[in-house]
């Protein structure tokens, strides 16, 4: 008699590695808050974290905070305190109406001052004895003109005047508007007609 054979199946169960258990939290439960500079991220669910867009507008709102402020203090000008003909400070008019006296005025220099209307002046001395009093805004945009090293330079787009206030390069190509000054018997520099 023949024999009869009949395929045998085997089943196997197949084992995968399972991944490590996690601990099930409660899906009301809030994450804890994680200090996103540490260089730890939060998962998906996370709705306390800011969003990548956030983060880049928080960060250029700052940079671009901060490059107005430096703009603006160049802007603001100042006083030069590098070189010969350079003022340490601006002086204001005193009581008596004396922007400055001849001696503060640097010869070959300028000094920065602060005129009747509270206007910036430059007063210069391009040779001994004789001095030119200057508006110091500049004729470019507005920023305030600085003594130099035997100019006066425009801090902001570095326009350069000559002493008599004629521009010598950068993008300034007006002159700076003269402000007349006289100087009295006691060597006090004064606004004309004061």
């Amino acid at each position: 008699m023949p024999v009869r054979t009949t395929p045998v199946t085997r089943t196997t169960p197949v084992t995968h590695p399972t991944p490590a258990a996690r601990p099930a939290t409660p899906a009301a439960a809030p994450s804890p808050a994680v200090d996103a500079s540490a260089g730890t991220g939060h998962g998906p669910g996370c709705t306390h974290c800011p969003s990548r867009r956030d983060v880049l507008t928080r960060v250029g709102a700052a940079t671009l905070g901060a490059a107005a402020v430096g703009v603006l203090a160049a802007c603001g000008g100042g006083t030069g305190a590098d070189g010969p003909g350079t003022a340490a400070g601006g002086a204001t008019a005193g009581p008596d109406g004396a922007l400055a006296s001849v001696d503060d005025v640097p010869v070959g220099g300028a000094l920065l001052v602060t005129g009747p209307d509270g206007t910036p002046l430059l007063l210069t001395q391009p040779a001994a004895g004789t001095v030119v009093g200057l508006s110091a805004v500049c004729t470019h945009q507005g920023c305030t003109v600085v003594p130099g090293d035997e100019e006066l330079e425009c801090p902001c787009h570095r326009s350069v005047f000559t002493l008599e206030g004629e521009p010598v390069s950068g993008p300034a190509t007006e002159p700076l508007p003269p402000f007349p000054v006289t100087v009295r018997d006691d060597g006090s520099i004064v606004a004309a007609g004061a």
